[in-house]
C-alpha cells in the first residue's frame, strides 16, 4: 500500500525538519517546500498530496494566497494552517480561504499527526451503493463521489464543508449542537475553539445559500447550534 502523501510548507528549515522527521515516523511520505510559489509548482507537478500544511507567514506568497491559489484550482485536497499567531481574526481568515484546520505554533507532533490522520479519515471515508446519494430541495449530495449539485450545478465544496453537508443532511430538521458539530466533522480528538465550526458554517453558505445573509437551508439555533431545513 502507497503511503499517504503530505506536503510541508514551512520556510524555516528547523522547523519544517521536525515537522518532516515526525510525520516520516508516523508513516508518512513527505514533500517539503520553503515558499508559497515553490509549493505551487511541486503540486503542478506532484501526483497524490492528500494533506498539505501550509505556514501562515511565508516569504513572497504568504499562507492565506497560497490557500486560495490552492482552492481556486478546484483542488480537494485537505488544508491545514500552521500559525505562531493568537488572533482569532488570522484563524478566521485562514479559515475562509479555503483551509480545513488550524494549528497554533507551537505544537506537539501527537496533536498535529492527529489532526493530520482525522483529516485523511474524511478524504478516505468510503459509503455503500445504496446510499449513494442524498437528496434535500434543490440539492442532491453523491457520497460516492463526494460531490454536491445545486439545482443541477455542480457546487464546488472543500472536503470540510462536503462532511458538514452530508452530516446535515443526514439529520435534516435537527438541532445540531456547534460541539456535535465540530466531533463529527473534525473528529472527537480535536481540540479546536468551536469558533471554526461557526466560519465553516459561514464559508459555506456563501457557497449554497441564495441570500447568505438571510439563510433558509441551515438555520442558526440560537446559543446552540444550526439546523438543516430544506
Amino acid at each position: 500500500m502507497a503511503k499517504k502523501k503530505i506536503l510541508v510548507v514551512e520556510d524555516e528549515a528547523s522547523i519544517r525538519s521536525f515537522i518532516v522527521i515526525n510525520l516520516e515516523r508516523a508513516g508518512y511520505e513527505v514533500c517539503e517546500a520553503e515558499s508559497g510559489e515553490d509549493a505551487l509548482e511541486l503540486l503542478r507537478h506532484e501526483q497524490g498530496v492528500g494533506v498539505a500544511l501550509l505556514d501562515l507567514m511565508l516569504p513572497g506568497i504568504d499562507g492565506f494566497e497560497l490557500c486560495r491559489r490552492i482552492r481556486s484550482g478546484g483542488s480537494k485536497i485537505g488544508i491545514i494552517m500552521l500559525t505562531a499567531r493568537t488572533q482569532e481574526v488570522d484563524r478566521v481568515t485562514g479559515l475562509m480561504t479555503g483551509a480545513d484546520d488550524y494549528v497554533t505554533k507551537p505544537f506537539s507532533p501527537t496533536e498535529l499527526i492527529a489532526r493530520i490522520d482525522a483529516l485523511y479519515r474524511r478524504l478516505g471515508d468510503v459509503v455503500s451503493e445504496d446510499t449513494s446519494s442524498l437528496r434535500s430541495g434543490p440539492f442532491l449530495l453523491n457520497t460516492r463521489n463526494r460531490t454536491l449539485d445545486k439545482d443541477g450545478k455542480r457546487v464546488r465544496l472543500t472536503q470540510v464543508e462536503y462532511t458538514i453537508m452530508q452530516y446535515f443532511l443526514e439529520n435534516p430538521d435537527r438541532a445540531i449542537s456547534r460541539e456535535d458539530m465540530l466531533s463529527a466533522v473534525w473528529g472527537s480528538s480535536n481540540m479546536s475553539e468551536l469558533k471554526i465550526v461557526d466560519v465553516n458554517i459561514r464559508r459555506l453558505r456563501i457557497k449554497i445559500e441564495d441570500n447568505p445573509a438571510d439563510p433558509k437551508y441551515i438555520r442558526t439555533v440560537w446559543g446552540y447550534g444550526y439546523k438543516w431545513s430544506d
